[in-house]
C-alpha cells in the first residue's frame, strides 16, 4: 500500500516539512494499518519540528488522526477492517494519507462522533479532561484563569471548566478571540494587548487571586501567572506556545503565596490501559452531551502543513485546525 507522508530531516521552521511517498508493509504483530480521513494539528507538532522536543531524524510529524482500519496484523483482537478509529500518539506520523501503528495506540470511535470532530478534538479534549479533573481537580465555584482562552485547547478547557462549575477568567490577544472565548463560556475575558490584566484578575477575585491557572503560553505569561494565582494555588504549565519559561527560582513560589507549579504531560495521565479507557469515555461523554463542543476554525489540504504551522505559531488561528488528506 502506498502512502504520502510528511518527514522532517532537520529541525527548523515550517519549510523543513517534506513530503515523501512510502510503501507500507503489511502490519506486524499487534499492529494495524489505518487510512486517514482527517488529521489534527496540535502545537506540540511545532515543538517536534523546531527541536523543542527531541525526536530521531529523519522523523514523521503529527500525533492525531482519524480514519478506518484497512489491515490488521497478527494477534490484534480489538479492531477489525472497517473499524473507525482515532489516535493521539505517542508515536508520530499522523501527517500521512495512511500509516501502520500499534493497535494499543488507537481508540475506537463512537458512532455519534464524526472523523473531523475526532481528529480536531480528541487530543485537546483528553488534555482538558486530565488538566481539569485529575491534575487541577477543579471544584465548583473556584475562580480559574485560562491563558490563550480562544486557542484549540483553551476553548475546550473553558467549556470543561464551566461544566464542572468553575468561574472562568480568560486572557486573549484580540477582539475576535475575546468573542470566541465568551461564546465558549468564559465569565470574564481580558485582552492582554490592551492593558495589564493583573489588576482586573485580582479585582474579579476580591483580591484573593485564582485557585488554578492554566498556562499554555509560557515565558510571556509566567509573571502574570505567578501574580494572578492566589495563596496555595496551582499553576499548570501545559505548553509553551510563546517560549519555554526557562529556569525557575523555586523561592518565588513561596514568595507569591506558597504556590504549586506543575508541568504535566498527557501521556503520563493516559498511560495505563484502564486510565486511557476511562479518560476516553469521559471525553466522548462530554462531547456527546454537548457540554464540550469542538470548534474547527481552519482546514488545510494535507500538503499545506507548512502554512498551517505558520498560522498556528503566529497565533492566527482560532479553535482547532485540520489537515485533510
Amino acid at each position: 500500500m502506498k502512502a504520502l507522508a510528511a518527514i522532517v530531516r532537520r529541525v527548523g521552521g515550517p519549510d523543513v516539512i517534506e513530503w515523501v511517498e512510502q510503501t507500507l508493509m503489511p502490519p506486524g504483530p499487534g499492529e494495524v494499518t489505518v487510512a486517514h480521513s482527517s488529521i489534527g494539528i496540535n502545537f506540540i507538532d511545532t515543538y517536534y519540528r523546531r527541536g523543542v522536543y527531541p525526536m530521531p531524524l529523519p522523523g514523521g510529524l503529527g500525533l492525531e488522526a482519524a480514519g478506518r482500519v484497512v489491515a490488521v496484523g497478527p494477534g490484534v483482537r480489538e479492531f477489525r477492517e472497517g473499524d473507525r478509529v482515532v489516535s493521539f500518539g505517542p508515536d508520530r506520523g499522523a501527517y500521512a494519507t495512511a500509516r501502520t501503528i500499534a493497535a494499543a495506540q488507537l481508540f475506537a470511535l463512537p458512532d455519534g462522533i464524526d472523523d473531523d470532530i475526532a481528529a480536531a478534538g480528541f487530543l485537546k479534549a483528553a488534555t482538558a479532561e486530565f488538566l481539569v479533573e485529575r491534575c487541577g481537580q477543579v471544584q465548583p465555584g473556584w475562580p480559574v484563569l485560562v491563558h490563550a482562552a480562544a486557542g484549540g485547547v483553551g476553548l475546550i478547557l473553558v467549556q470543561w471548566l464551566k461544566a464542572v462549575g468553575a468561574m472562568v477568567i480568560g486572557t486573549v490577544s484580540s477582539a475576535s478571540k475575546a468573542e470566541a472565548a465568551r461564546a465558549a463560556g468564559c465569565d470574564h475575558v481580558l485582552n492582554y494587548t490592551e492593558a495589564d490584566v493583573m489588576p482586573a484578575i485580582r479585582a474579579l477575585t476580591g483580591g484573593a487571586g485564582v485557585r488554578v491557572t492554566y498556562d499554555g503560553v509560557g515565558r510571556s505569561t509566567w509573571a502574570t501567572s505567578l501574580d494572578a494565582t492566589g495563596r496555595r494555588g496551582l499553576i499548570v504549565n501545559y505548553g509553551n506556545a510563546d517560549a519555554a519559561v526557562g529556569p525557575v527560582d523555586l523561592a518565588v513560589l513561596a514568595q507569591k503565596g506558597s504556590l504549586v507549579n506543575t508541568r504535566p504531560a498527557l501521556f503520563d495521565y493516559y498511560h495505563e490501559a484502564g486510565e486511557r479507557a476511562a479518560g476516553a469515555l469521559r471525553v466522548w461523554e462530554m462531547i456527546a452531551s454537548g457540554q464540550v463542543q469542538i470548534s474547527i476554525g481552519q482546514r488545510w489540504p494535507m500538503q499545506a502543513a507548512a502554512a498551517a504551522h505558520t498560522a498556528l505559531e503566529g497565533r492566527a488561528t482560532t479553535g482547532s485546525s485540520l489537515l485533510i488528506p
